[in-house]
């Protein structure tokens, strides 16, 4: 039986900015802070974020759920073993399901007409003082979350991470794999569903990203170090990923398209709680992993319900 799940109601289309892309990145953006000043306790910089994601990244490998999506991605490509370093891509895919619209970092899509940097999602960061799993953090367009994508994955020290355009009007990322042996891998990551069914994820094969002659690695300090966000912002961005990072694929699909119907009013969270836990049901004796996050989603969207 076919799964089914909440569906955009409308056509989506990005802006794109090709000149504004900082292909060799010299270019060093510093957002305006405000409010308490770096090193407060209501604030957290940005560096510590990073620290704090690398961090994570090495307890998650253990996890199921990204343990079979690495053995997706190198059977997909035909990669021998030690081709790709695992810490790598539990990197790329921690960071493109916190930063994939509707993902765990709860970034919300829609037309902004933004330049093709993730800037503005971090001037509206500044500002979120409260996060609630019901609510977007930053709303942004395709080409301002594959940025942001590229830009986390170049600071936690993955390399070969940059923009592509597979039509004139939407952007998504692509990481740049070269093997010692056998031919370069380029692997999509699409940030949003634009243009995408249910079942297009990580390394979607709907883009042929070698339609674009290069992949200009994203350079760009869209940020600096010293960046302060909110720290219950910066609490809310670890919570996620502790709670939902380590379930497979299939299940972050789901949640990532319940999570938008939320958003968008589809669902109430009391509908959504209720029908992800007939979810959880279903699975049985599931992954842990998967069983967890479907039960956490579930509490999320009850315990915050009454906002």
């Amino acid at each position: 039986m076919r799964r089914t799940f909440p569906n955009r109601a409308r056509v989506y289309f990005c802006s794109l900015a090709i000149l504004l892309v900082a292909a060799g990145g010299a270019a060093y953006s510093q957002v305006p802070q405000s409010g308490p000043s770096a090193g407060s306790p209501e604030t957290a910089q940005f560096v510590q974020l990073v620290l704090q994601i690398q961090a994570k990244a090495k307890i998650l490998e253990s996890s199921s759920g990204m343990r079979l999506a690495f053995q997706k991605l190198m059977s997909a490509h035909s990669l021998p073993p030690g081709s790709v370093r695992y810490s790598d891509f539990v990197l790329v895919r921690l960071l493109f399901e916190a930063t994939r619209d509707a993902g765990l970092w709860n970034l919300h899509w829609d037309i902004t007409n933004q330049p093709p940097n993730s800037d503005s999602i971090w001037k509206q960061w500044q500002n979120v003082k409260h996060p609630s799993p019901l609510r977007p953090t930053a709303t942004a367009e395709c080409d301002e979350l594959s940025a942001l994508f590229a830009f986390l994955a170049e600071r936690a020290g993955i390399g070969g991470v940059g923009l592509f355009w597979p039509y004139a009007n939407h952007t998504v990322a692509v990481w740049v794999l070269q093997p010692a042996t056998g031919p370069v891998v380029r692997v999509v990551v699409p940030t949003s569903q634009i243009f995408l069914e249910q079942t297009d994820m990580f390394d979607t094969k709907k883009f042929d990203p070698w339609t674009q002659r290069t992949i200009y690695e994203y350079k760009r300090r869209d940020v600096p170090d010293s960046f302060v966000l909110p720290k219950p912002l910066f609490d809310f961005f670890l919570l996620q990923v502790d709670r939902y990072a380590g379930a497979s694929d299939v299940t972050l699909q789901e949640l990532r398209y319940f999570r938008e119907g939320v958003f968008l009013g589809r669902w109430t969270a009391d509908q959504a709680a209720t029908e992800v836990l007939k979810r959880r049901a279903a699975l049985g004796a599931g992954a842990p992993e998967d069983l967890a996050a479907l039960w956490n989603f579930a509490q999320d969207m009850r315990m915050s319900g009454s906002e």
